[in-house]
């Protein structure tokens, strides 16, 4: 039952001369509370970890006299941002491993594949992540040849920039149980091959697991290390939350380890993989946590298609840059239906991968089919959305599904998604003012370690539609552009309500969770492209900072 504001504020009141309590001045605090959208001042409980009250220097003063002071005259603070669809272990594992993020050819690629080798055992397996066919002077797919000439006698495995497509070499083809020549394809995957049917080097969505299975596995040290990296440099870049997505029971147990020695910086809403194994475990042992804790588990992550850059999307047409092909059902409808019923009895919430725009279609139907008129208060969710049929856009908001989405994926993706689609087929590409028009509610994420860990390059890509260099001028496909306040709250209280916590944080308002940002200046005050740039000098979560910008001297 909730209380009503007046009595929570009397309560709150009452605790004020007995809490150890902080005031925090800054030039201006953006709280996302419509009652008190900007304020110079706010009291915190640094041992419950909540905002007590909002206002005045003067007033907060006032109201507790004994308060330690925190003066940041000249900064800005704004709520804690959330990555709604994010990978920690895959980037605290990318950190240490071969980062191939902006390669500009293969050769560019062996040169940073041959300076992390030298750092390995000469037996060991050479891993790395980031290349982007796409971004080459020809944009074709590599092959294995292209890396046994540089490594004959090491396996090597590379994963693409989008996770959905890898690269291997000879040495580490070979280690597959089944023969990958001849012309059969894995359910849910894709084998490219030469035309003499032999494994060009490059595998798609499921045929990654042929090789990927016996690659040696990190120990449970060198896993709480990834995660920790990961979570320590994500509250660096000023995210209070990550939405974790796919983890298996096993490395949630290694998070439920760090959360037990209270080393978690981050609030962390897990997804458990969607496979048979984690759901009947998950709906035996039920959800982990609270709404507001530090770590939760009441949610599973499906998967129906895969990526675009790799063409395992799926679509209702074909791909016009390879007519006769529409993509991959990495999990068919039937199947895909059973699962998401089976979650549903279990009472968990459920997000699905889906990306092109038949894959968006079916699982929109799909969820209405097994929910019905439930759906909106279930919060499913969609994650990506990125190509929907026109005529599908409105059913988000008609349906009550959100829709998880990442801005970088546009603009990194805009130079060849035409390409993929044809003119005729982009009028629901990425259409996030489309969606929030229609009264869809969006949660952002940047899907990092696909994109980079930065929700300040996500607010700057929703809002200009542009990469870096500024270009397209006007930005790619510009009516879908949204305005900072609205990318904002995408990554605020959008992510809050994706996770049941808009009660908790997403803002900062009395009896709210301390989850905080404190930027070097206001981002509302800049132009769009300094916003990339702007520093972030302190976040805090529950009323504790996490991190400091280190200091010169």
């Amino acid at each position: 039952m909730k209380l009503h504001a007046a009595w929570l504020a009397l309560i709150l009141a009452a605790q004020v001369q007995s809490a150890p309590l902080v005031q925090i001045n800054a030039e201006r605090i953006r709280t996302q509370d419509p009652h008190q959208p900007i304020v110079e001042s706010m009291l915190i409980d640094a041992d419950r970890g909540i905002v007590v009250a909002l206002g005045t220097r003067e007033a907060m003063a006032e109201r507790a006299p004994q308060a330690e002071q925190r003066n940041l005259d000249t900064a800005t603070i704004i709520p804690g941002l959330i990555d709604a669809h994010g990978h920690l272990l895959g980037q605290g594992l990318g950190m240490a491993r071969a980062d191939l993020v902006g390669t500009q050819s293969i050769a560019e690629v062996i040169e940073r594949l041959q300076a992390k080798a030298a750092e390995l055992p000469a037996d060991a397996w050479l891993l790395g992540r980031g290349w982007d066919q796409n971004d080459w002077e020809t944009a074709d797919f590599p092959t294995a040849a292209d890396l046994d000439a540089a490594f004959p006698d090491r396996p090597v495995f590379l994963r693409r920039v989008d996770g959905h497509a890898a690269w291997a070499n000879s040495r580490a083809l070979a280690v597959a149980k089944r023969d990958l020549s001849g012309d059969w394809q894995p359910d849910g995957g894709r084998i490219l091959r030469e035309l003499a049917g032999n494994p060009s080097g490059v595998l798609v969505d499921t045929a990654i697991g042929l090789v990927e299975q016996h690659i040696p596995q990190p120990g449970r040290d060198e896993l709480r290390q990834a995660y920790l990296a990961a979570m320590n440099y994500a509250a660096a870049k000023g995210l209070t939350g990550v939405h974790d997505m796919g983890l298996s029971f096993a490395h949630f147990e290694v998070l439920r380890e760090l959360e037990g020695a209270g080393e978690l910086p981050i609030r962390v809403y897990a997804h458990a993989n969607g496979d048979a194994l984690a759901l009947r475990a998950l709906c035996a042992f039920g959800p982990y946590g609270q709404a507001g804790g530090r770590l939760q588990l009441r949610a599973v992550k499906l998967y129906v298609d895969g990526a675009l850059g790799s063409r395992g999307a799926r679509l209702l047409a074909d791909y016009s840059d390879e007519p006769g092909h529409r993509g991959l059902w990495v999990t068919k409808p039937k199947p895909f239906e059973q699962l998401v019923r089976r979650a549903d009895a279990c009472g968990l919430q459920i997000a699905t991968h889906a990306i092109g725009d038949e894959a968006n279609r079916m699982v929109l139907d799909t969820y209405a089919r097994v929910k019905g008129a439930d759906l909106a208060t279930a919060r499913w969710r969609i994650e990506h959305a990125q190509i929907v049929s026109p005529a599908d856009l409105d059913r988000f908001a008609e349906l009550g599904v959100i829709a998880s989405m990442q801005p970088t994926h546009a603009t990194s993706d805009m130079p060849w998604v035409p390409a993929r689609l044809g003119p005729d087929r982009l009028d629901g590409a990425y259409a996030w003012k489309h969606l929030l028009n229609s009264g869809a509610r969006l949660a952002f994420g940047s899907d990092f370690p696909v994109e980079r860990v930065s929700p300040l390059l996500g607010l700057y890509a929703a809002l200009t539609r542009q990469d870096l260099q500024q270009q397209p001028r006007g930005g790619w496909l510009p009516d879908q552009k949204l305005t900072l306040g609205e990318a904002l709250a995408a990554f605020t209280t959008g992510a809050a309500y994706a996770s049941f916590e808009e009660g908790q944080i997403g803002r900062l308002s009395p009896g709210y969770q301390a989850d905080f940002v404190v930027m070097q200046r206001d981002p509302f005050d800049l132009p769009a492209r300094q916003i990339v740039d702007l520093r972030v000098e302190q976040t805090w979560v529950a009323g504790q900072p996490v991190y400091q910008q280190p200091t010169d001297d």
